[in-house]
């Protein structure tokens, strides 16, 4: 493999020094136009190409900016990145896009990776219920705002939905298609976001009279279709089956209604179903999902103009960051999964 080209090269072609061709690339009009010509002559005779990242860094700073997500196979972690994106690039920043997959050791590693790499800020949707990893990345002093979640104190930004009024508005709506008696497909109990739709569902239930009793939960290892099909075949092995199931997300509810399609168990007339997240396979499905919508995109987007108002403040004139929490409603979206049979 042919070695790279680094600036001493240049300067010993052009017989010039190493600042002489730094300035060439970044003050040219501070240098002499016979002197500029030949170190230009001597960068395109040897084919340099300034590392651009390496600047960044001696600089103090990088253009690019890491969002660590749940799992990159959900859509709607992909549509979070979408808004990220799309507010980076506005900014002239780039976004390094990792996948936690729900684990808590990938997440360090992560963590510790962007740490390395000395990027602008993270975008973070935790994965770790200990913070232990929070804790460790925030000594590197990079600036982080989480996302998908609510920050538990004043020393960092946050960019979530209301979680506990997105259960509520999906158990709200059951209730008042006449159902009694519920599941809750909940994802792993350690993730907040999963807890607090829990508790939008049992406020659902307690402000129409019903009790705790009336929602039977069953949580699942991961929050994808597999766990809901495995969740969907718990359900048909009820004795007494529940007439309604709310699913901490969509990908859960799919994989629910594909155990209910495969038993020959009619939705919504046998078992009416509500997911959360509102994906675009939701509406896309053989029986069209009803679901809790977030605006993911909008998520993301806010995310990351709260960090780039952090890193500008840090760069510019000294002045303390304000740090934010950003909640966002979510809307129920009804669909043939939950109408009531005329």
């Amino acid at each position: 493999m042919a070695q790279s080209v680094g600036i001493k090269d240049v300067a010993r072609a052009a017989g010039v020094s190493v600042g002489t061709v730094s300035n060439v690339i970044n003050r040219p009009e501070a240098v002499a136009a016979r002197t500029r010509a030949r170190v230009l002559s001597a960068i395109d005779r040897l084919g340099y190409v300034r590392s651009e990242s390496a600047r960044q860094l001696r600089a103090g700073h990088s253009r690019i900016m890491g969002l660590l997500v749940l799992d990159m196979g959900n859509p709607f972690f992909v549509d979070v990145a979408r808004g990220a994106e799309r507010a980076a690039r506005e900014a002239g920043l780039g976004v390094m896009v990792c996948n936690s997959a729900q684990s808590a050791d990938e997440e360090a590693e992560y963590l510790a990776h962007f740490a390395e790499q000395r990027v602008r800020g993270v975008l973070l949707t935790p994965a770790d219920a200990t913070g232990r990893n929070i804790e460790a990345f925030r000594r590197h002093g990079i600036p982080f705002v989480l996302v998908d979640r609510v920050s538990d104190d004043t020393t960092e930004c946050s960019v979530s939905v209301d979680d506990v009024l997105g259960g509520a508005l999906a158990v709200r709506h059951l209730v008042d298609a006449g159902h009694r008696s519920l599941a809750y497909v909940s994802g792993p109990p350690s993730l907040n976001q999963v807890r607090d739709r829990r508790t939008g569902a049992l406020k659902a239930l307690s402000a129409a009279g019903l009790g705790p009793d009336a929602l039977r939960e069953l949580p699942t290892e991961r929050l994808d279709v597999a766990s809901g099909r495995d969740a969907g075949a718990r359900l048909l092995g009820l004795s007494r089956r529940p007439t309604a199931v709310f699913c901490a997300n969509d990908l859960l509810a799919l994989g629910v209604l594909q155990a209910m399609f495969a038993a020959g168990v009619d939705v919504p007339g046998e078992l009416a179903i509500v997911g959360y997240d509102d994906i675009e396979f939701a509406a896309a499905a053989a029986i069209p999902l009803t679901s809790v919508r977030q605006p993911a995109v909008t998520l993301g987007a806010l995310a990351a103009e709260l960090l780039l108002a952090e890193t500008e403040t840090e760069t510019g004139d000294g002045q303390p960051h304000e740090h934010r929490r950003v909640i966002l409603k979510p809307e129920l979206v009804v669909r043939r999964s939950s109408l009531v049979p005329r």
